[in-house]
Order: C-alpha cells, then structure tokens, then sequence
C-alpha cells in the first residue's frame, strides 16, 4: 500500500508546472513586505498620452514601473517624480494652469501645482535633480509606437519613504506641430533651457499617487488600459492559465485522495482497491 509520504510526492510530481509556478511565483508569498502604490497617468496638453505607473518601497530602495503610450515616437521623454517631502499638497494640474494663455502648459507654469524635481527617472546613472532633471540622453526613448516600458530601482532617503504618497509622477514631451520630432517651431524655446525645444519639456502626463498601497509588487510586471503586463502577456491570461491549471491539479488531488480512500477501505475489508 502506498505510504502517505509517498503519496504525496506523487501528487507533486502529477502537478501541473504551471500550478508549481504560480505557487512559488505568489505575490503575497515573493514580495509580501514589499508595499506598492499605483499611480495612472493622465494626458496634459492635449497630447493623448496615458499610462501605469506603480512605485514600491524595500527599506531604502524604490523601484518604479512605469508603462505609457500616446508619447513621440522615438523621441526621448524627460521623467521625474516631482512634489515636495515636506507635505505640500501637490496636485496634477488642469488647463487652467496655463497662465499666459499661449496654449501650452509649459513646465514653468505646472510646477506651481505638481511642485519641483524631487527624483529624475533616468535609465542609467544618479538620479539627482540638479544633475539629472534634463538629462535628456539618460531618459527612456518611446518606440515606434509611442510606448515606453520603464523599469529601475534606486536608493531614496527616508524623507521619500515617509513622504511617497505626496509625490507625482510626470512624463514630458509633446508634439503639438506633429511633425513627429522635437523642435522649435512647434512651441518655440524652452523655458527651463532655451538650447532645447518646449515640446521636449513641456508636460505630457502626470499621475498622483492614490489611496493606501495597492498590495505587494505583481510578479510579472504592471497592467496598463490594454491588459498587457511588463512579460507581454495579460492578466487575463495569467489568470485563466492558472485557473485552469489549478483545476486540473483539484483533479489530480481529487484522483489520489479517492485512490487513497479506496485501498485503505479495502485493507480493513482484505479486499483490492
């Protein structure tokens, strides 16, 4: 007769890979202590930009996902995470931030709501506000399509942490002339630095952090509007191959148990099962 620990092994060894993955890959089991927060990122200037951001915070280190589309095709897009630690209550602005009037929110004028560089979302290097802010060859370049996938963590101070929940997240970049590019004829000099164009710096998306944290980090990545995670592959799916997997798996469970239940009865009967 079949002992209990070696039915059990045998159970395992029945399972689906995908039951075992989707055990061992757990959110709640590989990054319980890990909080995330969720920001959505929502079009400034008319630009058509939007997107996911999710932040999420282990002692010191921050590491930031961020998937947005409707951005200018090949051209870089400066980032940061803008606001104050000092509990200032920043908000994303609207239309009626641009003061002047000349039809474009320039960085200038949304800065009075979303407040200043606090941490710039290069790909590589410090991350420094004073050094970085403009750093416009270390900032993720949208594809073809206008999509830009980022990921990095990096060390914060614990004016951060504490603070997370007061800081934006903004994507700069805007193509009002639609020429495809960057350029001066579209909304003239920068305000920041007149060596680069206002659609270069001007603001294309801003997302505030919302409510409490979201729970810990997903694994395999952040859904956007489209269901896509940071692996390419839906929640959807994800969700629909494991629940399939797991039934197939109450099956097996089900099959053994029954087996089980059968040969003992027929041990204490000097029956077969």
């Amino acid at each position: 007769m079949m002992s209990k620990r070696t039915g059990r092994l045998a159970v395992l060894a029945a399972l689906p890979a995908a039951v075992l993955l989707t055990v061992s890959s757990s959110p709640a089991l590989a990054e319980e202590d890990t909080p995330a927060f969720q920001l959505d990122l929502e079009q400034l200037n008319d630009s058509g930009s939007k997107g996911t951001a999710l932040v999420s915070l282990r002692g010191d280190e921050m590491t930031v996902w961020i998937k947005s589309e409707g951005m200018v095709p090949g051209q870089p897009s400066a980032q940061h995470l803008h606001g104050s630690t000092e509990g200032h209550d920043f908000v994303c602005p609207d239309g009626s931030a641009d003061t002047n009037g000349d039809g474009i929110l320039n960085n200038t004028e949304a800065t009075v709501h979303y407040g200043d560089i606090n941490i710039a979302l290069t790909v590589s290097g410090d991350t420094d506000a004073a050094t970085s802010g403009l750093a416009v060859d270390r900032m993720p370049v949208a594809d073809d399509e206008g999509k830009i996938s980022y990921k990095r963590t990096i060390k914060v101070g614990q004016d951060v942490v504490e603070k997370i929940k007061d800081l934006h997240i903004v994507q700069h970049g805007i193509d009002p002339n639609g020429n495809g590019e960057y350029d001066f004829e579209g909304a003239g000099k920068s305000e920041l630095d007149p060596k680069l164009p206002q659609e270069a710096t001007a603001p294309t998306n801003c997302g505030e952090v919302k409510g409490a944290a979201v729970g810990s980090v997903p694994v395999g990545g952040i859904e956007t509007g489209s269901g896509a995670t940071e692996a390419g592959i839906s929640t959807g799916t994800m969700i629909g191959a494991a629940g399939a997997a797991s039934a197939t798996a109450a099956g097996v469970l089900f099959a053994v148990r029954r087996r089980t239940a059968s040969g003992a009865a027929a041990a204490k009967t000097g029956g077969a099962a």
